[in-house]
């Protein structure tokens, strides 16, 4: 262990939180450190990509957490973010890998085509860069085509992909007039998330309603 991963690792452990710890277990994150101090050591220590590695290598989520803001996206090769996904068992750990290292990267487009027929958290990413992609760079994407296969998948799939791919069937219906009534018409068949609580002003994950309320939104700020 090098002496920068040593004290770095001291640090994080410094920060734990028990308290927190048991408030992010009940959403399936194992650790225990506020994400605010995270980031403030991360500022300290600027990138480091080897000790992002070596960050990696230990397992431990806050470490990992770490690693992701203290890297060099793009020199990762596709065969070592594959590997570093399928090692992930925390969601928290999985947003932040795709959002700092899998996004900024260069292999965001040929992991999101090998990954989104996946299950669980591989395939959690797999939708969450397909919807980036119908946000911000629609062109060449078979749209109709994703919602055939989010028809057929959505109501079975796991949990932690559940939520991504409804999210893009909700993004397909929002920024597609063309194709909003169909991404309307699976919301309504599947009912996934229809009695999901939302705060006021906030959109709901029902498809039907978030893309009435997205759309309302959009259409209001235009005017």
């Amino acid at each position: 262990m090098s002496t920068t991963l040593e004290n770095t690792m001291r640090e994080l452990a410094a920060l734990e939180d028990p308290k927190m710890r048991l408030a992010n277990e009940a959403r399936g994150d194992d650790h225990g450190v506020n994400l605010s101090h995270l980031r403030a050591v991360a500022k300290r220590l600027k990138t480091q990509h080897e000790l992002a590695k070596e960050l990696w290598a230990t397992g431990d989520t806050a470490a990992r957490l770490l690693a992701t803001l203290v890297c060099k996206p793009k020199a990762f090769s596709p065969a070592e973010l594959d590997t570093m996904i399928r090692d992930i068992r925390a969601p928290k750990l999985l947003d932040w890998f795709i959002v700092n290292i899998v996004k900024p990267g260069k292999h965001a487009e040929e992991l999101r085509t090998k990954w989104m027929d996946e299950d669980g958290l591989v395939g959690r990413a797999g939708w969450s860069l397909t919807t980036t992609r119908v946000v911000k760079v629609p062109a060449g994407l078979d749209l109709a085509a994703l919602l055939d296969q989010i028809e057929r998948e959505l109501k079975t799939t796991t949990e932690v992909k559940q939520w991504t791919m409804n999210h893009c069937l909700a993004e397909i219906g929002i920024h597609n007039p063309n194709l909003r009534k169909r991404a309307i018409a699976i919301g309504e068949k599947l009912k996934v998330y229809i009695d999901y609580p939302a705060s006021p002003g906030c959109e709901p994950p029902y498809v039907p309603i978030w893309i009435d309320f997205m759309v309302r939104r959009r259409e209001g700020a235009a005017a």
